[in-house]
């Protein structure tokens, strides 16, 4: 009989669960499920003993590869931010494996299937064209166009000593031209839970883990709720043998609990659990994700951890270089997650507390940051002062250290990293008062306009905004109106993630002063006080925007740039599907592209939604069909301050919350701009 998944797990990452009141931080005993409490001493259960040493994988992990079966079938469990865009990009760049992402909520799996995927990434929308739909055979081009302009026609000149050579080693010039052929789907997305985890070589983890909210260790401790029920069903239904992935991120030590949970239910088979950390940040999950720093893998020093870890790095080795392939024991890798976010949380809050003592004193804090940046000990990463960190990471993450730290009776260690939260939450309060304080006390009969809602640009991820809090902080000062406009972000889910965060009473439809609006000129149209709270790139007042799918194939270690290269000639004989990406990417910067969204006439259509397409009705019903993540985020161009200098009122405030303005530029506008990190005029 097919076991049923518990009624109160989501696989995803972006929707509330059951909250678990059980402790999921260890004590001192490896097993620290309270279930498995009284297993911990039964025979046959085995225990994963840490290991003190890292290893390179110069010799030992990656000898091991010919030993191990090669992987076929690869189950990710959790269709959220996590698992779909990992299981696209490692689906796209191994065609030979078969890669199914489940979930429970088959809403999400019918977007994902759609032109209406449910999360935004630049970049997103290709791979899952080639990896989830297939492609089409097509013939390229494998000169590159400066190659090509250099002769005097169209026509190369094959004498030329410069022409690159044919496949043949000669440059006779019949194979300028090279045909890719035609590649057949192997992303697929499913609610069939338990027939996907029992194909699979190996199964993904990656479902939510929030920061629990009542019972013992709320407001600190990780929900593990989701995670334990998914690793029961992964216990009942993995074939033997199978490698089972933490990438959800979860407690120090939590792969004890996996190992004990596989042994309860099938007894005397045995599994691999390794540890296998995202480190993707929001807007940039698909450039992290094809020219990752690093990639992490935690697992027992055991041959067969070894074995293990080595099938899970012929995976990523596909597309990433094995230097950059890293290991470590299990327990090390759970905690460098935890440890990593936490570092950078800790850097923005660092800042923004330099950014208070820069507006009393005078100091330019992005000055101050240029200079301090400047130091190759500390570097310039996470020196942007502003309204503090949003997202479902860093706050969740720094708060299970904290956790961490208390139950091993480290009040002290835990007492710094909560600091952390709370001078983020000082950023965030504190810009919300100035508004208030600049405005005369009194936001009574007043409009004010936050551009941006999402806690980042580039993304449509909503989760932990700071903009959810200066909402709720400003609506209790009593405005006639508080206007939201976001580049990235459908209005119609926007307003209904207002309406649960912060209250439905609060939407102007439910008598309340909140207005969603899709078009920026209407949202700042006779409004007070513009608030800028993501740093779009709309909203900037000098430079150039940057293209979203030229930044996927930068480099994360060079600076950005708005131009891709033509990667062409291919490394090899046989172009990698990054090299045909980059190609893709090359092509739809020419002016003169015959299309383009498809300047490789590889993709196949997308199936048409069905007649009752909930996501269709909406864009119909709202008019904002150039939302959503069926689409690269077209950049919509930058705000004509002049326009929506002449239609507020004076004296045309503007809060820089995310630093994005040149100030004197805009001073000679007319506005009067208030920036995070600078001397006020109040």
């Amino acid at each position: 009989m097919a076991h049923q998944l518990p009624s109160t797990l989501d696989l995803g990452n972006d929707v509330s669960l059951d909250v678990s009141t059980a402790p999921t931080t260890p004590g001192s005993n490896l097993s620290f499920s309270p279930v498995l409490q009284a297993a911990d001493e039964q025979p046959g259960i085995p225990a994963m003993k840490p290991q003190s040493t890292s290893r390179s994988l110069s010799s030992t992990l990656f000898d091991t590869t010919a030993r191990t079966p090669p992987v076929r079938n690869i189950c990710c469990v959790g269709a959220g931010y996590v698992g779909g865009p990992t299981a696209a990009v490692i689906a796209f760049n191994n065609p030979h494996i078969r890669v199914t992402v489940v979930d429970k909520d088959e809403k999400r799996i019918r977007r994902w299937n759609s032109v209406h995927p449910p999360i935004y990434e630049p970049g997103l929308n290709h791979i899952l064209r080639i990896a989830r739909d297939g492609s089409k055979e097509c013939t390229i081009e494998t000169r590159s166009l400066s190659t090509t302009n250099t002769t005097s026609s169209n026509t190369p000149d094959v004498s030329d000593a410069s022409t690159p050579a044919s496949e043949c080693g000669s440059q006779c010039g019949d194979n300028v031209s090279k045909p890719i052929p035609a590649r057949q789907p192997n992303l697929f997305f499913t609610a069939d839970v338990a027939k996907s985890i029992s194909e699979a070589d190996i199964v993904l983890i990656a479902v939510n883990t929030p920061t629990k909210s009542r019972g013992a260790g709320a407001g600190s401790a990780t929900d593990m709720t989701a995670f334990e029920a998914v690793t029961n069903v992964v216990a009942q239904h993995a074939r033997p043998g199978a490698i089972i992935v933490e990438k959800s991120t979860v407690p120090c030590r939590t792969a004890q609990f996996v190992q004990d949970t596989l042994a309860l239910h099938r007894p005397g088979i045995h599994f691999e659990v390794l540890s296998n950390p995202e480190f993707l940040a929001a807007g940039t999950a698909i450039k992290d994700l094809l020219n990752a720093d690093r990639i992490l893998i935690g697992s027992s020093a055991t041959p067969s951890g070894q074995r293990a870890a080595a099938a899970l790095a012929s995976v990523y080795s596909a597309w990433i270089p094995r230097s950059r392939i890293i290991t470590t024991n299990v327990f090390s890798s759970e905690l460098a997650k935890l440890v990593a976010n936490s570092m950078l949380a800790q850097r923005i809050s660092s800042i923004n507390s330099i950014a208070a003592v820069c507006e009393v004193t005078g100091a330019d804090v992005s000055e101050v940051a240029g200079a301090i940046g400047a130091d190759p000990r500390i570097g310039s990463k996470f020196l942007k002062a502003g309204i503090g960190f949003g997202g479902s990471c860093f706050k969740k993450d720094v708060l299970s250290l904290a956790y961490l730290a208390e139950s091993l009776q480290l009040p002290e260690v835990a007492d710094y990293w909560r600091n952390v939260i709370t001078m983020n939450e000082f950023a965030r309060n504190r810009f919300a008062s100035r508004v208030v304080r600049c405005l005369n006390n009194t936001l009574i009969g007043k409009k004010l306009t936050m551009l941006g809602y999402a806690f980042k640009k580039d993304t449509n991820d909503t989760r932990e905004s700071p903009a959810v809090e200066i909402i709720r902080t400003l609506v209790e000062e009593g405005p006639r109106e508080i206007a939201v406009y976001d580049p990235c972000c459908n209005p119609a889910q926007m307003a209904e993630d207002i309406g649960r965060y912060v209250g439905a009473e609060v939407l102007q439809r439910n008598g309340g002063p909140v207005i969603v609006y899709a078009d920026a000129y209407e949202a700042c149209h006779s409004s007070d006080a513009l608030l800028i709270t993501t740093e779009f790139d709309e909203f900037k007042n000098t430079g150039e925007p940057v293209s979203a799918s030229a930044e996927v194939l930068a480099p994360k270690a060079a600076p950005v740039k708005a131009v891709v290269p033509d990667p062409r000639p291919f490394k090899g004989e046989e172009p990698t599907e990054t090299e045909l990406l980059a190609l893709h990417t090359f092509l739809l910067q020419s002016t003169d592209a015959e299309d383009k969204e498809d300047p490789l006439h590889r993709f196949n259509s997308v199936p048409d939604c069905a007649e009752d397409c909930p996501d269709c009705f909406i864009e119909k019903e709202t008019g904002t069909s150039g939302y959503g993540a069926g689409q690269e985020h077209v950049f919509k161009g930058r705000l004509d301050w002049r326009k929506v200098h002449y239609h507020m009122h004076k004296p045309h405030w503007v809060f820089d919350g995310r630093g994005v303005l040149e100030v004197a530029g805009m001073e000679k506008l007319g506005f009067r701009v208030e920036s995070v990190g600078r001397q006020g005029r109040v």
